[in-house]
């Protein structure tokens, strides 16, 4: 499976290189392309809301198979994780898991399963 990633504060990135995919592309502008399909991971970004580049990616890569989100739980627990959400309902597809910051190690156990049960 490949990993599409967008990281603001470098969470997200830390999530990513610690499952270990070599099949990794980092959203830098949203314009970037992939084939075949993937699991994207995001951050939300004002209240809530989709980055603007992984909304431009997702509207050119059709192959999202499911999202995983991180955010601050404390920082934003109204909004948490609801670029996840949105990806979700708006593709269809599952959310794997909703990381507070890099999740903890219990955290990553479960998500590599779940990434491993697509």
């Amino acid at each position: 499976m490949k990993i599409v990633y967008a990281s603001r504060s470098g969470n997200v990135e830390k999530i990513v290189n610690q499952l270990g995919y070599a099949d990794t592309l980092k959203i830098e502008k949203g314009n970037e392309s992939i084939d075949g399909d993937y699991v994207i991971f995001t951050y939300s970004t004002g209240k809530g809301q989709t980055p603007k580049p992984v909304e431009e990616f997702l509207s050119h890569n059709p192959g999202v198979q499911a999202v995983v989100g991180s955010g601050s739980m404390e920082k934003h627990a109204a909004t948490f994780n609801y670029a996840a959400d949105n990806i979700s309902k708006a593709y269809g597809v599952p959310v794997l898991a909703k990381l507070d910051g890099v999740g903890t190690e219990e955290d990553l156990k479960a998500l590599t399963q779940a990434l491993k049960n697509l």
